[in-house]
């Protein structure tokens, strides 16, 4: 009788036996997490909520554990993404880290979002556009003096607007296999 009480109960033993054990984890607040990304993104025609690729780049480690592996993959989206504009609106590229595969497992997380907006284009603008009017005042004044260098001063400044506006887009790329930095903003616990 004991032997058939063991025979029945094996299966469910040797189950037990061979499942891995995961202790429960907490990853706290302002833990770095560094991913990969597997494809290129540009504020120039990323929209968002779009889906970009990517995996975990450095083990997270709590406690000296490896509790998020290299390697593991990671749910990223565009949360922000603003093309640069000719004169004046600066890009803007904002991605946000939605969760990372523990153990096959998607766990949901909540980071602060990653990303960079481009320089204002007002310095650039201000140079070019007053270059070309002082310059064309200069060369009207010496061509035909004071009604010269008026007409040459408006010539100048719309030469310099349309130099800065073809040169106006600087746009943000991040690379295939460029790596970002996400802290996290609530602690996460891991099974």
């Amino acid at each position: 009788m004991r032997n058939i009480l063991f025979a029945r109960r094996l299966p469910a033993l040797l189950l037990f036996a061979t499942a891995p054990a995961f202790a429960a984890t907490t990853i706290p607040a302002g833990t770095a997490i560094t991913i990969r990304l597997n494809q290129a993104v540009s504020s120039k025609d990323a929209k968002s909520g779009q889906k970009v690729a990517a995996e975990v780049s450095r083990d997270v480690l709590v406690g000296g554990k490896i509790v998020i592996p290299r390697g593991a993959e990671a749910t990223v989206y565009v949360a922000e993404a603003v093309p640069s504009g000719r004169l004046s609106t600066p890009a803007k590229l904002y991605l946000r880290l939605d969760s990372v595969s523990i153990h096959g497992k998607a766990e949901k997380l909540s980071a602060h979002l990653a990303g960079e907006t481009g320089k204002s284009h007002k310095k650039r603008n201000e140079v070019g556009i007053g270059g070309g009017a002082a310059a064309g005042a200069v060369i009207g004044a010496i061509a035909g003096g004071g009604k010269g260098a008026a007409i040459g001063a408006a010539a100048g400044a719309g030469a310099g607007t349309a130099g800065a506006a073809a040169t106006g887009k600087q746009d943000i790329t991040f690379r295939a296999e460029s790596t970002l930095s996400f802290r996290l903003r609530t602690a996460l616990t891991v099974h």
